[in-house]
């Protein structure tokens, strides 16, 4: 059955550094892939005019998508680095709102429990979207939204990406997608152009010359940027027994409906034994 997958990611590029490879598998098996992110990204550049960093971003968001197969991406536009600074509850009145209009099986989003996160738009989004998907089915959280069509929506899957291999407990195999979510990342080349400029920055104060550790690569954003994005995959593939893959925390059902199923799969296992 096909399936419609919604990632909600604070910044533009979040969703194909973090789980790139897995949005790019589920929309070659036919699901509907959506990438909702939170900011303008305006923030994400160390030179240059804001409003334009701004439209590139966006620009670089929809060659993004295309790249994995998904929807052109919903922009919420919200200022870089200022989800914290929200009202209460305005990014999960959102989230809510978007996981009732497009009813997505599944969720993807950053682990809220994911420790040492230093990115207060990271840590918002992650606990809006924890909030959202695990109470977007009941009524009374914004009844207005059933005065405007929507119903309430329960999200069977919720994947949660975390750095912390030590809490994931799902790898996605994407060594068939690999290639995609580098080349996904590689659109977004203002990002990558600031991330290797900032880590050479911080290099350079550290006294370590990049250049002579990664040889000719060093000097290639895109081939150094792919160069980390596989070390990443390889160890979180290391995890799961496979050669490349992404790590989530997931959930599905109440922990009392998740035993009642493993009990069913027990009793199905022993009667085909017999």
């Amino acid at each position: 059955m096909l399936k419609t997958v919604m990632a909600l990611v604070p910044h533009p590029d979040d969703a194909e550094f973090s789980a790139g490879g897995t949005l790019a598998q589920m929309a070659g098996e036919g699901a509907r892939v959506i990438i909702v992110v939170a900011t303008d990204g305006g923030a994400g550049s160390l030179h240059g005019d804001q409003a334009a960093v701004v439209a590139r971003r966006a620009e670089e968001a929809r060659q993004a998508a295309a790249v994995l197969g998904a929807e052109p991406p919903v922009l919420l536009g919200h200022p870089d680095s200022g989800l914290d600074l929200l009202p209460p509850g305005v990014l999960r009145e959102q989230f809510v709102r978007l996981i009732r209009t497009y009813r997505p099986e599944i969720v993807i989003s950053q682990d809220p429990w994911m420790r040492y996160e230093v990115h207060p738009d990271h840590r918002a989004v992650a606990w809006a979207a924890s909030d959202a998907v695990h109470f977007s089915q009941l009524p009374l959280y914004y009844p207005e939204h059933r005065q405007e069509g929507l119903e309430p929506h329960f999200v069977v899957e919720k994947y949660f990406y975390t750095g912390d291999l030590g809490s994931a407990n799902k790898i996605v195999d994407i060594g068939t997608t690999i290639d995609k979510k580098v080349a996904a990342i590689a659109a977004h080349a203002s990002q990558v152009e600031f991330l290797v400029a900032d880590i050479t920055l911080q290099a350079q104060l550290a006294g370590v010359d990049l250049q002579s550790q990664m040889g000719e690569m060093g000097l290639d954003p895109v081939a150094a940027i792919g160069w980390a994005v596989r070390q990443q995959a390889a160890e979180a593939g290391r995890r799961g027994g496979v050669a490349l893959g992404e790590a989530f925390r997931c959930t599905r059902f109440h922990p009392f409906v998740e035993s009642l199923l493993a009990q069913r799969v027990s009793t199905l296992s022993r009667s085909h034994e017999a």
